[in-house]
């Protein structure tokens, strides 16, 4: 038995991939990954694509990292007392390593840190993982083959320009089925051509979309741009509120007691006083207050170098052209 198997995440490729597997008139499931750092927005346009397309409702899966955090309260319990780990810190890293429902958020309890570019966990243990355990590993168990199709164009990047449409991976060879990945919109080079493969359902473009956001899935993503950070911070505050307070519970779960959803690297002057921090053998004066997200949004907002704040800014709903957004 062969299983088409489409991954949805609420962006324009990902939509546009669900709406072809729709027109191809055959028997697909949908899924997406629930990463906990998503707008409400991309729920409601991932929970619609059923009704407005009449394809098959998407099944949400999520992480679940309980046990993992359950075994390292017992490790900060046990073995960072017996390394002498100050008794303040081990108390508040207990305080708050207790599984809240969010993935997100409980990977980074987990975790003691944010994601990074050199690090980036995120899309492994929050989107990968979780379809493949409980989507693709069972259904492989049962001998079937699944064809998983993917979201990818080769104009992304030079890396995904590589890729092949449709390959067979090695993955999962322990269990008796096939795995295969097909990418249907590796050839599309355009982005109006992307939304137009959704128009067509009358499908609209995830309203982020609209304000002149690149990335919907994350929101926001540790890898988001300078502008786009400043656009968040401006458009939706609230965002930046709950990033604030993951940065101090994620502070408290950290052995050294200070961990940042962006990197510090982002803003040269920012690294610059934390290079001379560190230099100095005083990570005790690291602050939240002095690297954390707000100091970013305030690095965000500037021009040259990063101190100097512009005379005009733009509007931020005038960027929807650049994606087709409001035709």
């Amino acid at each position: 038995m062969i299983d088409h198997v489409v991954s949805v995440s609420g962006g324009k490729d990902s939509t546009a991939t669900y709406c072809l597997a729709v027109e191809r008139g055959r028997p697909f499931r949908a899924v997406a990954a629930d990463t906990g750092n998503e707008h409400p927005a991309t729920y409601e346009a991932v929970n619609r694509l059923a009704e407005r397309t009449g394809g098959p409702i998407v099944e949400w899966v999520k992480a679940d990292f309980s046990d993992r955090i359950a075994g390292k309260r017992r490790y900060v319990d046990t073995v960072w007392r017996a390394q002498g780990v100050p008794v303040d810190i081990v108390e508040r890293a207990l305080g708050v390593l207790t599984p809240t429902g969010n993935p997100y958020l409980d990977l980074c309890l987990w975790k003691g840190r944010f994601p990074s570019r050199k690090g980036q966990f995120c899309t492994q243990e929050l989107k990968v993982d979780p379809i493949d355990d409980q989507v693709t590993r069972p259904l492989l168990a049962r001998s079937h083959r699944v064809i998983s199709w993917q979201g990818v164009r080769a104009a992304e990047s030079f890396e995904r320009s590589l890729l092949p449409p449709f390959q067979r991976l090695a993955a999962h060879d322990d269990l008796p089925g096939r795995l295969y990945v097909y990418r249907p919109l590796l050839r599309v080079t355009s982005v109006a051509d992307v939304f137009a493969i959704a128009r067509r359902h009358g499908v609209p473009p995830n309203p982020l979309y609209t304000h002149g956001l690149k990335r919907v899935g994350c929101f926001p993503c540790i890898n988001c741009s300078k502008a786009e950070l400043a656009l968040v911070d401006s458009v939706f505050p609230e965002q930046i509120d709950r990033l604030e307070e993951w940065e101090r519970l994620v502070s408290d779960a950290c052995k050294r007691g200070f961990s940042t959803f962006f990197n510090i690297v982002n803003d040269p002057v920012m690294e610059g006083r934390w290079l001379e921090l560190e230099r100095a053998g005083r990570p005790e004066e690291f602050s939240l207050a002095e690297f954390g997200v707000r100091e970013m949004v305030e690095w965000a907002k500037t021009d040259r170098g990063g101190r100097q704040y512009p005379l005009f800014t733009r509007e931020p709903s005038l960027a929807c052209n650049q994606w087709g957004a409001c035709e």
